[in-house]
């Protein structure tokens, strides 16, 4: 492949952000044009820089995966996602990929498969790469969408139309949510979620 692949790498802790770019580095035909920590600076690096591919965390400090893919293909269109996390049975990888991710690499990849994967996903437009092996999560990727927006301070009546679900049928996904992480109202559910790693 002669031309170089221009990467944004998109993740909260330092060690892993920088680990990645050093990583990348190292291949001569791919340029880490970016580095950004959350989600406002992943949208400005990315509108800045057009890169090739944005290997963004799954989970960031400031926003999930889910909420932050149609924002990055907003400013620039032609950047292919890749979701990159240590989790890849998450309820959030679902959702991510309906929003337009093109794949996902698990953070424990060597050198070599992130190489690889960058590579698919410029000429093929997408990475379905190995999926290693995780404890499933526990909710489902709908009833994680209705979670993420109760975290984001929605009502039933506004989750229902954001996700074009009737309000009985928000009322038994977060049911179901509720029952399954032991939670008793809309502060402890997103407390246990938390808890869960879900947020």
């Amino acid at each position: 492949m002669t031309a170089t692949i221009r990467v944004l790498v998109v993740d909260d802790h330092p060690v892993v952000r920088d680990g990645v770019a050093a990583q990348l580095g190292s291949h001569r035909d791919i340029e880490v044009v970016g580095r950004a920590a959350d989600a406002e600076q992943a949208v400005v690096e990315c509108a800045r820089e057009r890169p090739d591919v944005v290997l963004l965390d799954l989970r960031l400090s400031d926003a999930l995966a889910a909420d932050v893919v149609p924002r990055l293909l907003a400013v620039s269109a032609s950047s292919r996602i890749l979701l990159f996390t240590a989790f890849p049975e998450h309820a959030g990888v679902a959702p991510a990929l309906a929003a337009g991710a093109c794949g996902l690499v698990v953070k424990d990849a060597s050198a070599s498969a992130l190489r690889r994967a960058l590579v698919e996903v410029v000429r093929q437009g997408s990475y379905r790469g190995e999926r290693h092996g995780s404890d499933p999560s526990p909710v489902t990727p709908r009833e994680y969408d209705v979670l993420r927006l109760v975290a984001a301070g929605g009502t039933n009546a506004e989750i229902g139309e954001q996700l074009g679900l009737s309000l009985n049928t928000v009322k038994a996904y977060l049911h179901n949510v509720m029952r399954k992480l032991d939670a008793r109202n809309r502060a402890q559910v997103i407390t246990n979620a938390r808890a869960h790693g879900l947020l």
